[in-house]
């Protein structure tokens, strides 16, 4: 196993560049892009970012779909001393609007097929000093534009930029309580931990061929390129169209040869029961990680006797603090539904169980699960109020106290040192692997001007995640022209679509609890109608 020993998360791409031009970096659509080509590509963007004013850790959205184009504009923005942000390209234009002017993002590389977006933003944001330069994309209407022609034209060379590993590497945007996205912030030391531990768990070699599952604004993208990057191995890019069909899935596993799998249980579930297992090749596949919910015993225990060859481990850790425990998964008796265990605290990370005291648990008992990690977030952008809460300090040997990431995690340790996930502390749940805040789907449907109140809850979909589902009360309860399917025309303007109810039900009246707030317990056993 092969590992560079570059302090910045950008420094094996260069360093492979150097000593495996040829070898493949990024694969798509049957396209191969080598550790050269990405390196030149990147170095292009690098210069034009540059040329036009960007700073030392100024942010660069990333707003793209999956592509050859992707590779260069993470590194691209990380050669010029800038800090990538991934941007959800199904998002509302609301939302990126909001995740553009909060996080400062000036710059933005895009292409020609998020133009219809990039109209209405321009149109939203006006002429005004806040509206981002685009690249990537000939012309919109308002925007200062730079060419993909242009880029090109640039040459290829070391920037010469500056940075150390405790500068901004990546802001992350996830779902916030207050009804407006939150981002993380990592350094290039954090995710510098993060990479070398998938490639040392996994032992990855230039060989590997990583399947980039995920979207880019989902935190396992970072295990797909960085991890991969480390070892010089190529990063296969899925289509989008692909993730949504597990046999087609399962078809570009067997024909690019993938041997490392990171994604979430529902993918999997999907590619145990509708992904044509039986008509597959997949010997090439050797590890498959999984993470983001539990993934239910049954399901799992099916998919590793399908796929006996291969090793499988759960891999815990919210997004700001990721993969900080990790649990290879043994085979499972029949029968046997124990909960999958999320493990022990990996390599450079340390866990505390608190409990409602904040105080150490010791003997076993269940407790919120407190972690510190070389992974973990420098905090919360522009949000010192919730950075105040989330970060738990103790005192240390030295004079500066220990500092653990909250992670609203409840959790037990066993006798065998191994931690069992129990549920959330608070409301923010999982969906099929993507984090939703339910108080921010309840302001969304809130702000549609007929709805007094709204209150979102899950129920179980089956294949082991949870469905987002909603009830509201109407100001006038007699407006006919307010349908479940008006309120969720609504709702998928403010919220990306993961996170909008698959079901809205128009209730007469909440259920309460004795203090008079909603009760959101009752409403998943029995949703009220009108």
């Amino acid at each position: 196993m092969l590992m560079h020993t570059g302090f910045l998360i950008h420094s094996a791409v260069e360093a492979w560049a150097r000593e495996t031009p040829d070898a493949p970096a990024m694969v798509f659509g049957g396209e191969t892009q080598t550790y050269a080509e990405l390196l030149a590509a990147s170095q292009r963007l690098a210069a034009a970012l540059l040329e036009n004013g960007l700073q030392r850790s100024d942010r660069v959205g990333v707003f793209l779909r999956k592509g050859l184009d992707l590779g260069p504009a993470i590194y691209g923005a990380l050669l010029a001393g800038g800090a990538f942000v991934p941007l959800d390209p199904a998002v509302p234009v609301e939302r990126l609007e909001f995740m553009l002017r909060d996080g400062g993002i000036r710059h933005v590389v895009t292409s020609g097929a998020m133009r219809p977006t990039l109209a209405r933003l321009a149109e939203r944001m006006g002429d005004t000093t806040e509206a981002p330069i685009l690249y990537g994309v000939d012309s919109v209407d308002g925007m200062v534009t730079v060419s993909s022609a242009e880029i090109a034209a640039r040459d290829a060379r070391d920037p010469g930029v500056w940075i150390t590993d405790q500068d901004l590497a990546y802001l992350m945007y996830t779902s916030g309580s207050t009804g407006e996205p939150k981002a993380m912030m990592h350094s290039h030391r954090g995710s510098l931990s993060y990479a070398r531990w998938g490639l040392q768990h996994v032992r990855l070699t230039p060989e590997d061929r990583v399947a980039s599952h995920a979207p880019l604004h989902f935190d396992l993208s970072i295990f797909d390129f960085f991890s991969t990057a480390q070892a010089g191995g190529a990063v296969v890019l899925v289509p989008e169209a692909v993730t949504k069909f597990p046999a087609s899935w399962t078809e570009l596993v067997e024909k690019e040869r993938i041997s490392v799998v990171f994604t979430v249980p529902f993918t999997l579930i999907e590619m145990l029961e509708r992904g044509a297992l039986d008509q597959r090749d997949l010997s090439g596949l050797r590890w498959v990680l999984f993470g983001g919910e539990p993934f239910p015993p049954k399901h799992l225990r099916a998919l590793m006797e399908r796929l006996p060859h291969v090793r499988f481990t759960n891999v815990y850790g919210p997004a700001e603090a990721p993969s900080c425990t990790c649990h290879d998964v043994e085979p499972i008796a029949e029968g046997d539904d124990t909960p999958i265990s999320i493990g022990t605290v990996s390599v450079g990370s340390d866990d505390l169980i608190l409990d409602e005291s904040d105080e150490p648990i010791t003997d076993g008992a269940p407790g919120e699960l407190c972690i510190r990690s070389t992974t973990l977030t420098l905090g919360y952008w522009n949000r010192p109020d919730l950075n105040e809460r989330v970060f738990h300090r103790r005192p240390s040997f030295g004079p500066f106290p220990d500092v653990y990431f909250r992670t609203g995690d409840l959790v037990q340790r066993g006798e065998d040192g191994r931690l069992s996930f129990l549920g959330r502390k608070d409301r923010m749940i999982k969906t099929r692997g993507h984090r939703v805040e339910l108080d921010e789907v309840e302001s969304a449907l809130a702000s549609h001007p007929a709805v007094q109140e709204a209150a979102a809850y899950t129920e179980a979909d089956g294949v082991g995640s949870r469905s987002i589902l909603a009830a509201v009360t109407l100001a006038n309860p007699d407006d006919a022209a307010i349908t479940p399917a008006t309120l969720r025309h609504h709702a998928r303007a403010k919220l990306p679509p993961y996170a909008v109810p698959r079901e809205i039900a128009i209730v007469a009246e909440f259920p309460r609890t004795t203090s008079g707030k909603i009760d959101r317990r009752a409403l998943e056993t029995d949703v009220p109608t009108p």
